[in-house]
Parts: C-alpha cells; structure tokens; sequence
C-alpha cells in the first residue's frame, strides 16, 4: 500500500509540474509577441493604422491548488532552468521507489540475509523501522518471525542486534575463552565475534599465549597449559637419540612382526617377483574424453546462454529443457 500511494503521488506531482510548464510557455508566448508589435507613435503619419490580429485562444489550463509562493517559486527556478538548457528531473524519488519494489519482490530468504549482513556490519540494536530505511526490507509478518527465530539474531522485543557465537569483544576475552576449550577452538567459531579476532589470535600465538595450528580452510586454537611444560632428564634424551630405526624396508617388516604387526607391504616377496618377470610398469588409468554439450544435453539453466556455446538443434528436438 505504501508504494502504490507513493506512486500515485508521484504521478501527482508530474501532473501539477507539467501544468506549470505549460502555464509558462503560454505567458512568454504572449509576452513576446506583444513586444514586436510597432507602438502608435512608431508609425509614419497618414498611414493607416495596422489591424491588430485577434489573440488566439491559448489551450486550457488544469487548475493547479498550490500556495502563491511555492508556485511562484516553482516557476521562476523552472524558467532559469529552461532558459540554460537544464534537464528538468521531475522527481529524485523514482530510484528509490524502484528500489523498495525490487527488495519487497525478492525472496525471503534473501531479505533475511540483507538484514543479518547489516546487522553484522554494524555492530549495532537496531529498530524495524531503521532497518526498514537501510536496506527496505519491511520487517512485518513472516520476515519478523523468521528473524525472531534465526540464531544469528538477538531480540529483545524491540531492537534487532547481531548475535556472536561466542560473545568476546577483545583479546584479553579472547584468551580466556581458548584457554576453556583443551581440545581446541576452530578459528571459524570466533571470526564473528568482533572485526580484528583473526589479528588478535595471530598476536597470542607470537606471544606464546596460545598454538595455532592450520588444517583443512580452517585454524584451531589450543591454549599452552602451563602444566604440560615439564624438564626432560638428558639421560633420558640421549637414551631416545641412541635408538636407531632400520633404513631397510625389509628390516622394517620384519620388526613389525617381531612385534606381532602384520606389514601393509611385503618387500621381499616383491623383489622376488621382479626378478622373475621383470618389473612391470604401472598401468596407466584411461581418461575418458570429456563430452561436449549436444542437442541432448539436459541444461537446467539454459535461461543463461551466455555461459554455454549452445549446438544448432533441430526445432522438432524436444530434448533441450
């Protein structure tokens, strides 16, 4: 309702601008021609006066109620504006409008995200109608319950705020919270708590504070417990240095089974063979030739064909999607 009376407004206004130009035309039309007309002491005596031509009727002028001021104000800036050449914009409001439509028409899932990622980026409570001027999302019905409910979101019955998984604001908070998980701290879970904890983590592991082991598109954190810190005798270092591992796969395998270990590999029996038969190259695996897309491919987004080099198909084919 409320982008359909802004419209109607709108139109409203171009309507009562466009009365307003036409009023102006028609007054410098008649203000023109009256000044080229030669005045009865211009002309030569004994002439005959000039017949003075009947004004034309000018075109009908819709009644426009505005207050004199705003009128005359509203004429004199749109007449300097045509006397330059300017392009008159009738209204700045139409990007706008444009906007709010796009936004109310977009998913909710996607309206949803608009407004977490500008909580996120603020950092701050905000109101439904301060998130309703940000990103035109209005907030009512379904989109408020999906907000009320969604764990990235704290409300406190009037206020929206990003909610952190782990609520820290600073590195001394930060430390403390490593320091509670022995088993270690995804670098992942705290990335939201506030801008620089990426930095910060870097900064407790130059300080000794904390480990920071990278593994698999993720860091975890482990705190350095003091207890783990312990004197190793040096006889006890020297005792493991002086222990000596076989270098000799064959050696190898046979202290596993001396141990009771059964070897994943069997060198011996392996040289065996290759003495026999010769090695044998590994075979290679064969590569199958990747196909092209035909008039039988099945595309689920040929709404976009700039992304393919679609083939000529047959306009009987009933294969393409």
């Amino acid at each position: 309702m409320a982008l359909n009376d802004g419209l109607a407004r709108f139109k409203l206004q171009q309507e009562r601008n466009q009365a307003a130009l036409s009023a102006i035309a028609a007054a410098k039309t008649s203000s023109s021609s009256s000044s080229t007309r030669p005045s009865p002491s211009q002309q030569q005596p004994g002439a005959a006066p000039t017949p003075r031509p009947a004004a034309k009727p000018s075109p009908p002028v819709p009644a426009v109620r505005i207050s004199d001021d705003t009128a005359r104000l509203k004429e004199t800036n749109t007449a300097r504006k045509l006397a330059a050449g300017a392009q008159i914009r009738f209204s700045d409001d139409t990007a706008r409008l444009q906007k709010i439509n796009e936004v109310r028409r977009s998913p909710v899932g996607k309206q949803i995200r608009d407004v977490i990622a500008l909580l996120e980026r603020t950092r701050e409570a905000l109101t439904a109608h301060q998130i309703n001027e940000k990103t035109y999302v209005d907030i009512d019905g379904a989109i408020a319950e999906r907000l009320r409910n969604n764990p990235k979101v704290r409300f406190d019955g009037e206020r929206y705020s990003y909610k952190r998984t782990h609520d820290v604001r600073g590195k001394d908070e930060l430390l403390s919270l490593v320091g509670s998980f022995p088993d270690g701290l995804p670098a992942s879970e705290v990335e939201d708590a506030y801008p620089s904890v990426l930095e910060d983590l870097q900064a407790l592991k130059s300080s000794g504070d904390i480990f920071l082991l990278p593994v698999e598109r993720d860091m975890i954190a482990y705190p350095d417990d003091p207890r783990s810190r312990m004197e190793v005798d040096a006889e006890l270092k020297k005792m493991f240095h002086d222990i000596k591992l076989p270098v000799n796969m064959v050696d190898v395998e046979k202290e596993l089974r001396k141990n009771g270990e059964k070897p994943a590999t069997d060198t011996a029996k392996r040289r065996a063979a290759e003495q026999i038969h010769g090695r044998q190259p590994e075979p290679e695996k064969a590569r199958k030739k990747p196909r092209g897309i035909t008039s039988r491919t099945k595309l689920t987004n040929a709404h976009l064909p700039g992304l393919f080099d679609l083939p000529v198909d047959n306009k009987d084919s009933k294969d393409f999607i």
